[in-house]
């Protein structure tokens, strides 16, 4: 279920750095993650994965994996953290400012704009598009706090007295490339909140194209390795008969 890989000592980024580990899970999106691999590997010292695909449920405890990763991260040594999903790719300029955002003091987890990607090389940007943010680099602390909530919690409601900075650089997630992985993430998320009491604003909008806008990467903004959409679904269909969860 937990795997740890630890790059070779003399193989690591910079021996003076801090020992930064990165930390996913996967499911329906396990074939994404060597491409996902070949994103972070020039970042970090290694990485701790979670294997959700024996999980009967839908979609498994969320917190119950962060937590399971990041005991993980801290007993292979982790100082940092950096959280991703199989099917995001971090922008490459971070390669040139890891280190020096890790030159801090005290609890500190760092936001990227989250690009929604519509196309291999384009994103939204209108509304509530252009805002949206993740905190995915954060140093490892030495105990947990409850996540905030069982679904979209972000990972820094688990660092207490932790300080949030935002950068300008850019995460981007491509399952919202092909249109019907759009509908099906909708109809998720509204099956798993269907009151919206975890995301008041709903979740209907995923599939609404109306006033649509878009920004292009610009230029030495792009990510790597460049992606090659499938157009499968990388989630569960939730108008299929799911199967029953465990008592």
């Amino acid at each position: 279920m937990i795997s740890v890989h630890d790059k070779p000592r003399d193989k690591r980024r910079n021996p003076g750095a801090p020992r930064l580990l990165a930390v996913f899970s996967f499911r329906y999106d396990a074939h994404l993650v060597p491409a996902m691999l070949e994103n972070i590997e020039p970042l970090v010292d290694g990485w701790v994965s979670y294997d959700d695909r024996t999980s009967s449920a839908v979609f498994s405890d969320e917190p119950a994996r962060r937590v399971a990763l990041l005991e993980a991260a801290r007993a292979a040594g982790a100082d940092w953290v950096l959280a991703i999903d199989p099917d995001e790719r971090f922008e490459t300029l971070l390669g040139f400012f890891v280190d020096q955002l890790m030159a801090v003091d005290g609890a500190v987890a760092y936001s990227f704009m989250l690009r929604e990607m519509y196309d291999a090389q384009r994103y939204r940007i209108d509304g509530v598009w252009a805002s949206k943010r993740q905190t995915r680099l954060f140093r490892l602390p030495e105990q947990l706090a409850p996540a905030a909530a069982p679904l979209h919690s972000p990972w820094h409601s688990m660092i207490p007295g932790v300080r949030v900075v935002d950068t300008t650089l850019n995460l981007y997630h491509l399952k919202m490339i092909a249109p019907a992985r759009r509908q099906l993430r909708a109809d998720l998320y509204r099956l798993l909140d269907p009151e919206n009491r975890l995301q008041p604003i709903g979740y209907d909008y995923l599939a609404d194209e109306n006033g649509a806008k878009f920004e292009s990467i610009p230029a030495g903004r792009g990510y790597q390795p460049p992606h090659v959409e499938d157009g499968g679904s990388w989630m569960p269909d939730t108008t299929e008969p799911l199967p029953a969860e465990p008592d």
